[in-house]
């Protein structure tokens, strides 16, 4: 086990809020995570469906401003994540339920002021060929990229863990994708846990793909919950990352080993805000 990743480093810290906070219901966690000490929050998808009512998307973007935090990161809408889910970049047959999330997202992110989307790529679909998904993942990801310059935001790919039909699992993967397509403002999601659990090396990561990293995420490893849980030298990754030249925010999204507010205890209240 190491120490936690709240010192040294002076990158600023967003409260992932699809993840922590998850005894209240939704539209109660940016207060709540307010009231922890944090003035930016991050979210994955945050409604059941990919064209959402516009009282529920009023009703989330009010949560937001009442509690007055800055909304830095949102997810375009990726499916059932439950059911295992990761994306519809990729999936031909649903371009429809991307187009509309991502009209939504970018209506919410005009009202709070968030500049990141995070596109998640898609797991493999029995029956299409690969390249035919890869060739519709250029498509949509240029589309959105190009919407999203519209309001001078990036949109950020991510390799993910844990499900093996997902093409993306480390950090070239994903940098490869980004090469074919040729945006500076699509870049690479860099989650310190993620790419653990897939083997990447973490020091070569961030030696590497540092100038193309467009946002960053930390969990400990092996179990997902707050640093000091696991074996990662969140810290020290952090400091490297600074030291190359990452200046976003660091993505809190872990799943608490027990309630939200105790599994903070790893980072000083002082050091929650920006």
């Amino acid at each position: 086990m190491t120490g936690p990743a709240g010192g040294r480093h002076s990158l600023p810290y967003t409260a992932n809020l699809s993840i922590l906070f998850t005894e209240l219901p939704l539209l109660e966690r940016a207060s709540a995570a307010r009231a922890a000490g944090f003035t930016a929050v991050e979210f994955w998808w945050p409604f059941d469906a990919a064209d959402p009512r516009p009282v529920e998307v009023e009703r989330f973007v009010r949560s937001i401003e009442q509690a007055g935090v800055q909304l830095t990161g949102l997810n375009f809408f990726a499916g059932d994540m439950a059911a295992g889910e990761r994306g519809l970049v990729s999936w031909v047959g649903r371009e429809a339920e991307f187009a509309v999330s991502l009209t939504i997202a970018l209506g919410i992110a005009e009202r709070l002021g968030c500049r990141s989307f995070n596109a998640l790529y898609g797991n493999r679909i029995e029956g299409v060929e690969p390249s035919e998904q890869d060739e519709l993942a250029l498509v949509q990801l240029g589309t959105a990229a190009e919407a999203a310059a519209g309001i001078g935001a990036q949109l950020v790919l991510e390799p993910l863990s844990g499900m093996p039909s997902h093409p993306l699992k480390t950090a070239a993967d994903a940098v490869a994708v980004l090469d074919k397509l040729g945006r500076e403002d699509v870049r690479l999601l860099v989650d310190l846990y993620h790419l653990a659990v897939n083997g990447d090396d973490l020091d070569a990561v961030i030696a590497e793909h540092t100038p193309r990293a467009g946002h960053v995420q930390i969990a400990d490893a092996p179990g997902r919950h707050q640093p000091g849980t696991g074996e990662l030298d969140l810290e020290g990754y952090l400091e490297k990352l600074q030291a190359a030249g990452y200046d976003g925010h660091v993505g809190i999204e872990y799943k608490p080993d027990g309630p939200t507010a105790e599994s903070l205890a790893w980072l000083p209240f002082e050091r929650r805000g920006n």
